[in-house]
């Protein structure tokens, strides 16, 4: 989970060349018809660390980093395909990982990438704690100039991913105090300059080694979200990620296009009953009402997930009931249940003790009333619209919830002892190991349920011990194999609510290859298909 994550934030994106200027699409503003300008909310926006993948630059949530190259990319259908890597092999045990590189990449100041510059990478990433998970791997060494050699501790079928997303940096001149504000990588465009809190300007790298965008310039500006779509209203921008509150609007010589994501937004309920331990830090762990499974499960039950579509999201999003999108090869249609059940909650509730004696409207067990506070952080105003419309369906059949937005730092005491409405998506199905497996409980953003279940940490075990393809089925039963499980029909310790929808609007003069998109991941990778973008006529 990405506690920095704000919600949708503007990036404009302009890509120009020298030549004379004419107008597109009738937009308002002048500009050539190889510049492109974009303001779009991938990365999250402007990042703080700067533009350095060991940071998390495009590696923590797997997103295009433009300027850097990975091993390997994942296409929009989950299939791998070689970026650096030449080929690549696995062993028998899951643990080494041997990957050969091209020979003849250049870094932007025409130094050669060696197979040292990625052991480089990886194991700065390793220490600095702010990529990718790379807490199974041991070591990495370059064997020579074209092979690299990753060890791991343990076996790890989801290891592969890891390969997919951390840009890979140049040994000898990288700082990782000023790196991140003067970045030199090998990918399709150079970085020229970024002045904070404005813009940051990049060009196409005329050497790249793969098949290059048709874009020669982008200069990335920083916008709030009603800015972003101003600036597509005015014609400044080709493609604008808009609010999802701006959907249905129409604008003028633009599309709406609409990308489905597996970016969910879920409500963690503390399994555990408070008492009386804390965390390190000294916050307290569990909650006497979310520890009752029945309470877990007539929200799971009781909720109608489209009316959260219908209002919060605008119409822009789909169900979730366990955090799984169906587009990733590990989803379990089995998770799915008939939701919007009132009379069903008020039943599971009954079933279980709660019952209304002193008709205020809210159920109460052995003297506890079905009362906790669920937090969101409070400049992001789906999470907030989430977070009341769950509160008011729920005191339909007896839960009060006490809906509270918070900062970061506020929200982190309150974690692993009341319900937090999170914004989560992977593509890595190492992440479900984080969210669920029970040694992982309460350590930083992992595990805040507190939940442990043997039957689904076997599921968990089974699948890194398996090769890729097969670790789909384990990762699978993880919310539903039947008899245990993560989703509603299980134990329920999340009520997992919608994935969001990414809504744009595109100038008519731009074809974006809708067919070729990646996977939309928590904060969307728009970037992911640049290199199909063509200008077309309107």
């Amino acid at each position: 989970m990405d506690k920095k994550y704000l919600g949708i934030i503007g990036i404009v994106l302009v890509i120009c060349i020298a030549g004379a200027a004419i107008f597109l699409g009738g937009s308002s503003v002048e500009r050539n018809p190889d510049e492109l300008v974009a303001a779009v909310g991938a990365h999250g926006g402007e990042p703080e660390t700067g533009f350095d993948p060991i940071q998390g630059w495009g590696s923590s949530s797997g997103t295009e980093s433009l300027v850097q190259s990975t091993l390997l990319k994942r296409t929009g259908n989950m299939s791998l395909n070689n970026d650096l890597a030449e080929s690549y092999s696995v062993s028998d045990d899951l643990k080494t990982y041997t990957v050969n590189i091209k020979d003849n990449v250049k870094f932007h100041d025409n130094t050669t990438l060696t197979a040292k510059d990625v052991a480089f990478t990886y194991n700065e990433a390793k220490e600095s704690g702010a990529a990718c998970d790379l807490s199974s791997m041991e070591n990495v060494t370059a064997i020579n100039d074209t092979t690299v050699e990753f060890k791991l501790s343990d076996s790890d079928s989801t290891f592969i991913n890891k390969l997919c997303v951390l840009g890979i940096v140049p040994e000898a001149s990288y700082n990782n105090e000023s790196y991140g504000e003067n970045p030199i990588g090998s990918g399709p465009y150079k970085f020229v300059q970024w002045d904070k809190g404005q813009q940051a300007i990049f060009e196409l790298n005329d050497d790249y080694y793969n098949e290059k965008p048709e874009f020669k310039k982008l200069t990335i500006l920083f916008l709030e979200n009603d800015a972003a779509f101003a600036a597509a209203k005015n014609g400044e921008v080709d493609i604008a990620e808009v609010p999802l509150s701006y959907a249905k609007e129409d604008i003028s010589n633009m599309s709406a296009i609409i990308l489905d994501s597996v970016d969910a937004r879920g409500i963690s309920l503390p399994v555990v009953p408070n008492e009386g331990n804390t965390t390190e830090d000294g916050y307290a762990i569990g909650n006497n009402v979310t520890a009752d499974e029945n309470i877990r499960k007539a929200l799971n039950y009781g909720i109608n997930r489209q009316d959260l579509i219908d209002g919060p999201l605008n119409g822009q999003g789909n169900k979730s009931f366990d955090g799984i999108g169906s587009a990733l090869p590990w989803s379990n249609d089995e998770a799915a249940i008939e939701d919007g059940d009132i009379e069903q909650a008020k039943q599971i509730l009954k079933e279980g003790g709660w019952e209304d004696t002193d008709n205020d409207g809210i159920v109460e067990k052995n003297g506890t009333k079905a009362t906790f506070k669920v937090f969101y952080p409070s400049e992001d105003t789906t999470r907030q619209a989430i977070a009341i419309s769950v509160a008011e369906q729920a005191k339909e059949f007896g839960i009060e919830i006490e809906a509270e937005g918070k900062s970061w730092d506020e929200i982190d005491s309150q974690k692993v002892s009341n319900g937090v409405v999170w914004g989560y998506a992977s593509v890595d199905p190492s992440s479900l190991y984080h969210q669920y497996y029970g040694d992982f409980a309460g350590n930083g953003y992992d595990n805040p349920s507190y939940y442990n279940n043997s039957e689904v940490n076997q599921h968990m075990d089974q699948a890194m011990k398996s090769s890729e393809e097969s670790s789909y089925s384990s990762w699978s039963q993880v919310s539903w194999d039947g008899s245990n499980g993560i989703s509603p029909k299980g134990d329920a310790p999340w009520l997992w609510t919608v994935f969001v929808d990414y809504p744009y609007f595109v100038d008519n003069t731009l074809d974006i290859s809708e067919n070729t998109t990646t996977i939309q991941p928590h904060g969307g990778d728009i970037f992911g298909n640049i290199y199909d973008w063509k200008r077309v006529n309107s």
